[in-house]
Formats: C-alpha cells, structure tokens, sequence
C-alpha cells in the first residue's frame, strides 16, 4: 500500500467521547449517526465545501484500545462560525495510509476494514483517522468507503 500525503483541513460536526473497549464505540457511534441524520445536522454546517461526510476518530488517549472522540461533520472553508452544539476540528497536513470498505455498510463492510487495520503491522500516529462517505457511499448496501489511517 501507497503512503499519501493530505493537506490539512478543517471540519464542523458533532461529536462523541468513546473506547473500543467492551464493544462501547459499536453501541456510541451509530447514536452519533442516528443524531446527525435525525437532526439534520448537515443542513446546519455552514461553509460546507461538499456534501460528503467525514467520521473522524481524534484525540486518541493513547492507541485504538483507549479513549478517543468520534467527530462526524463535514469538510468546510474555514472555522469562522461554528454553530452552537457543534464542534470543529483541524487535521493536520500528514501522511496515510488509505483502505477502502466495499459491500453492506449496515452489515459491518466499514467495520470489518477496520479489524484488518487493528490487525496490521502499521506504524500509526494515533492523531487522526477519518472515513470520506461521498456518492459511492450513497446505496449503503453497495457503499465504497475511504478509510484514511495517519502512519509514521
């Protein structure tokens, strides 16, 4: 796999504080989901630069096994206005290493890209990870989902 260099960018979204452990991310994560849909929280994202979401795992406590926070928002200009309820975030110009989850996202396809990303050999930095869910994500049962990991 090809490292790529991603210049920084900014996103506004909601967000939750979660752990893999004891399955908690996997009960904490579709209620974030299940918000930000239910909520229209896209409409209430100003200077969006698309419509593609972004579900960013930051502020790792330590690795995968720890504490980290779940932000899901979208790309935008800049940080000038960021609503009430919201949150924002800046990730930093790195490198990644980029996987792609194909097949039934309500079936664990994104999930399952996952466990073979804990499983590898990879030297992450634990600062910032994010999956892109853009127009080939749109028939969830079909989805193509970018999963960007920040490597050493």
């Amino acid at each position: 796999m090809d490292t790529i260099k991603i210049d920084s960018f900014h996103v506004i979204g909601i967000s939750i504080r979660t752990t893999n452990e004891n399955g908690q991310s996997a009960k904490d994560i579709p209620i974030l989901w299940e918000k930000f849909m239910s909520e229209g929280v896209l409409d209430q994202i100003p200077n969006k630069i698309d419509n593609s979401l972004y579900c960013i795992y930051t502020d790792y406590e330590k690795d995968h096994t720890q504490p980290y926070t779940t932000i899901l928002g979208c790309k935008v200009e800049n940080l000038n206005v960021v609503p009430n309820q919201m949150v924002s975030k800046t990730i930093e110009d790195t490198s990644y290493q980029k996987f792609v989850a194909k097949g039934n996202v309500m079936q664990g396809a994104v999930y399952n890209e996952w466990v073979k990303i804990w499983n590898s050999e990879l030297e992450r930095t634990f600062t910032a990870d994010f999956e892109v869910y853009d127009e080939r994500s749109q028939n969830p049962e079909n989805a193509e989902v970018d999963i960007f990991v920040a490597v050493k």
